[in-house]
């Protein structure tokens, strides 16, 4: 009896290869996914990070200006959290601009009203954000 054999030598290697191939692009491309995601995130919480030294940097000025309502010295670089806030006063108007340990910046601004009596009442007319 003769037997027919089909000679198959390197057609189930070749699918082996490419489909080791095809799961490793595959295996990549989500990784990179993943990596994106990853940078986007750390970039939000040195964003908020920055922003969060900015309003201490505000705070900082409304409790100097409660004491004294004539303060407008400002701060300059001054540390917090490991980054640092640059305080300006102008009149009625306080900018605070935060700087995370990362080297992000935030800036908030707030528009005031000074009470007439100490300790002084202070009134935010407006605050705006990274305007």
């Amino acid at each position: 009896m003769i037997v027919n054999k089909q000679r198959n030598d390197g057609s189930v290697l070749l699918m082996v290869v490419f489909a080791i191939a095809l799961l490793s692009v595959l295996v990549m491309g989500m990784l990179e996914l993943n990596t994106e995601d990853f940078q986007l995130i750390q970039n939000q919480i040195y964003s908020a990070q920055a922003q969060v030294i900015a309003e201490a940097g505000l705070n900082d000025a409304l409790s100097e200006i409660r004491i004294d309502s004539n303060w407008n010295s400002g701060f300059s670089n001054k540390s917090f959290e490991g980054g640092s806030y640059t305080v300006d006063v102008n009149s009625t108007t306080i900018t605070s601009t935060g700087m995370s340990p990362q080297g992000y910046i935030s800036r908030v601004e707030a528009d005031i009203t000074i009470g007439s009596t100490s300790p002084y009442v202070i009134r935010i007319d407006k605050f705006r954000i990274n305007e």
